[in-house]
This record gives structure tokens, sequence and C-alpha cells, in this order.
């Protein structure tokens, strides 16, 4: 500030402010600032690249990933740069992109252990699990402190009797439990560690502990979740509109954890298909178009604001952005679990899409929800800091999707259940591919070789050939499930027959 009060045309002190304000979340405020510094100075790939980063963070991913391939054009050398670039491409769902990007900064900087750490996510997004492996084993050695690391390496490697990372982390816990994210980071490591040792008692207790401060932190106020179910039931009607007729993208929604990424595998396995990833344009499209002044992106007021919005132009943005960032044409996959709310919204605005939602057992899909640990920067997915919460969200999203089985049009919206999925995954995949207007290719049957990146939860495990040991996982968990167990019992969601006698 006292540089610009002395030359008010210094570019270098805009980026550094601009910085400074990305650092305390002001987005807006930062990219203004970096877009100053590029008036007065001229194009630099840092000053780019750092408001690419602006850009992404707050969702704008068509000018993120224009900033961004301007930046990498520019030839940058410096660590910081290059590592910047891997996030913003990461984060837009352009992963193979970001590798390069990622590598050259630890090349650049190997002594900065972020770097290391940023290189083994998307090596392990790629499925490079043994390069992920030293990647964050680089990381570690640079510094110990960095839980990422750690618990990145326990959750991609089986942890077995005679080596195992428990009496590790149980010593970090306690040194951490005053920081929520690190708390959360090394009790789901330690939860994954007893899984892994048949120990379930212990991991929920693990589970249980760890969540605690940021479930109190978050204030989760589960009549937001009620109210978003609800409006968007009372949006079934919509698929009466006229949308955009001319694109076919195959939607794959539902809970998370609950076979989205096994379905989408099976599915871009095909010659005509492209798995996007997870994709948050159609929810921004709407968001925009609706105009609501909500801080929320998915909220009761933005889906509710869905019938007044033009479905043709809707179709048209979300298409476009899509193609603008990506580069996609023909057949794709969007498979952000979320989407399910929008259902009714997506088939009006894009009436030639298919919309495939992911069902699992009840009890199967509040312990793989609660089990999970999620990103801590989107609200949405709060509910899983708490097991009882986790219920009830299951609940009312069971109830959704009910509704919608019964008043969407089955030729454009069908559920499948990932148990049938894992037994009879060849008559399930001609049945999803007939119902995209696909033929059947035998390739789709080979999920665990599609190269494609994979930015979720499942990296690791869709890696494998077909496995069933996930099925009624929640028996091994019977007894510390049982608050959730009643609450899905009560809702109907559960036949008590199926709880083992008191």
């Amino acid at each position: 500030m006292q540089a610009l009060q002395q030359d008010p045309a210094t570019p270098r002190a805009f980026y550094l402010l601009g910085i400074l304000t990305a650092d305390h979340d002001n987005h807006a405020k930062a990219i203004d600032l970096f877009a100053r510094a590029l008036a007065l100075g001229g194009p630099r790939a840092d000053v780019l690249a750092q408001k690419a980063r602006s850009e992404i963070a707050l969702l704008r991913r068509e000018d993120a990933v224009r900033s961004a391939d301007a930046a990498a054009g520019l030839a940058p050398e410096d660590a910081f740069t290059l590592d910047t670039l891997g996030v913003v491409y990461s984060r837009a769902g352009l992963h193979a992109r970001s590798l390069d990007f990622y590598a050259r900064a630890t090349r650049a900087a190997p002594d900065v252990a972020a770097y290391h750490y940023n290189h083994g996510a998307a090596l392990q997004f790629a499925g490079q699990m043994e390069a992920a492996r030293t990647a964050y084993q680089a990381c570690r050695a640079l510094d110990p402190a960095d839980t990422r690391a750690l618990t990145a390496l326990v959750q991609i490697t089986r942890q077995t009797a005679d080596d195992s990372a428990i009496a590790e982390l149980e010593a970090i816990f306690p040194t951490v439990s005053g920081d929520p994210d690190d708390a959360l980071r090394v009790g789901h490591a330690l939860a994954k560690a007893h899984e892994d040792l048949n120990q379930p008692k212990e991991a929920m207790a693990w589970l249980a502990r760890a969540k605690t401060a940021k479930w109190m932190q978050v204030h989760h106020d589960a009549g937001f979740d009620e109210e978003v179910f609800a409006a968007a039931m009372a949006q079934a009607g919509l698929v009466q509109g006229h949308g955009l007729d001319a694109a076919e993208p195959i939607f794959i929604v539902g809970m998370p954890r609950t076979g989205t990424t096994l379905v989408d595998r099976i599915l871009s396995g095909h010659s005509a298909v492209t798995s996007a990833g997870e994709l948050a344009d159609f929810g921004l499209s709407l968001k925009q178009l609706s105009g609501t002044r909500s801080n929320y992106v998915l909220d009761a007021e933005t889906l509710q604001a869905a019938g007044q919005v033009d479905p043709d132009a809707l179709g048209r943005m979300y298409m476009q952005r899509v193609e603008a960032t990506l580069g996609l044409t023909g057949r794709f996959i969007d498979k952000l679990p979320l989407n399910i709310i929008y259902a009714p919204v997506i088939l009006s605005a894009l009436p030639n899409a298919r919309v495939i939602c992911l069902r699992r057992h009840p009890a199967d899909t509040v312990l793989s929800n609660y089990r999970q640990l999620f990103s801590t920067r989107y609200p949405y997915y709060d509910y899983a800091l708490n097991l009882e919460a986790t219920a009830a969200y299951y609940v009312g999203f069971d109830r959704m999707v009910r509704h919608f089985a019964e008043t969407l049009p089955a030729s454009r919206f069908t559920e499948v259940h990932y148990e049938q999925v894992v037994g009879d995954i060849d008559g399930e995949a001609r049945r999803l591919l007939a119902f995209c207007g696909l033929d059947f290719e035998p390739q789709c049957l080979d999920f665990h070789t599609n190269a494609a990146p994979v930015a979720t939860a499942s990296s690791a495990q869709v890696r494998e050939p077909l496995y069933t040991r996930a099925l009624a996982r929640w028996k091994r968990y019977e007894a510390e499930l049982g608050p959730a167990l009643d609450l899905l019992g009560a809702a109907g969601c559960l036949d008590p027959a199926e709880r083992s006698p008191a």
C-alpha cells in the first residue's frame, strides 16, 4: 500500500496485493487487482496464473482456463506459477493437463513439500499409484507435520498387522486435535487403518472423535437440506419445457460413494462416450440465469426460480460452458452426484439428456458417506460429519428420488442399484447402454482398464477388477450404526427384519 501511495502505477504492488486479498478469500477483489497489474505491466505468467486461481475459486471455470492457458503460453519457469497452474487445471477438471505443471514445479523447487503433495494427488487421480506414493513420501520427508501426505498414503496403501501407520497416527492426533481440519484428516486415516485390520468398532470410534470439532464448527442446518429436497420435488413438472434438443449428455447422479464412479467408468469405456468428470456447470448456469441473490449456488430459492428460466437458454449455457473449457463434442458424462437435485431441471433444459441415479442399500449408503472425508470447501457435504445427520440426509434424498421415479419419464430417468451392477455387470451395462441409445461394446465391462483420470474418492478402487467386499459392509458395523439404523427404520427406508436381534 505504501508503494502504491508513492507510485499508483506499480504493477508488482497490485500483484502482491492481489495475492494477499485472495489469501483472505476475497477473490472478486483479487481478480480486479490482478487485472490492474496486467493493465499496467502487460501480460505476465505469474499474474495470469494467480488471476486464474481466483477465478476458479469463484467457479468461473471458463475464465480461469482462459487465464491459465494465457499464462502457460508465456512459458513460465518459476515453481510457484507452475504449481498454481497445476491447481487451476486440476480444479477445472483438466487433470491430464495439470500433471506436467506439477512435475515441473517439483523440479524447479524440489525442497517445497506442498508441491510434492499436489503432484502426488494428481498422480493418484491419473492412476499412477506408485508414483503418487513417491510424491507423498517426498512431501513427508520435507515436512513431517503435513498431515495431508501421511493420510493420503494411508488411504492408498492397505494397512496390515505387520505394517500399519496406527502408532504414528495415534501419536500425532493429540498434537493436531486443536485444528478441526487436521484432526479430521488424521482421525479418518486412523479409521481407515482399523478398517483394513477388520476392527470396525475402533474405526467408528476414531471417526466420531475426528469429526466432532469440525461438526461443531460448521453449524449444519438440516432444515436447509429439507427445503432443497422439497424445492427439487416441486420442479418435476418442468420436463414439459422446450429446451436444447441438440445435445445428449449423460448425467450420473445420486448420493456419493454409491457406485457413481463405477458406472461412469463402464459407460465411458464406450467408444462414443467421454467422461467429463464432476462438473458444477449446470448448477452455475441455473444460478446465473435465475438471478437469485442467495449466497449459495444450490439452494431452495434458486430451485424455485427454475420455472422462470428459459430452458433453451439454460441448456445452451451449460453446453457452452462444457465445450469452452473441456472441448467436448458428442456424448459425454457429467458425474457430479449432487446433480440429482437438478434432475427435473436438467430434463427440461436438455430433453435428450439421460439421468442415471445410483442407489445403494440405505445402511451402506449412510456408512459409506460417514466414512468419507469430503472436501470441507463445500458445505453441501457437511451432513457427513455426523452419523445421525447422514441418516437424516439419506431419508430426504430417498423421498426425493422416489418422487422423481414416479414423475419423471422412464425414457430419460432411470435408477440403477450398486448391488445389481456388482451382481450382474453384463446385464446392467447392457441395460444402461440401451437406455442411453448406445450399442453394447465389450470393453465397457473392462472398466478397471479405463485410463481416464478419476478425481474422486474411488480413484484407487476403480483401478481394480469388480469386487464384492463392499456389499453389505454395514453388517460389520451394525452395533456402531444403531442410531442411524433407528432413523432409517423409522422413515421406512430399512426393513426391521434386516437388523440382527438385540
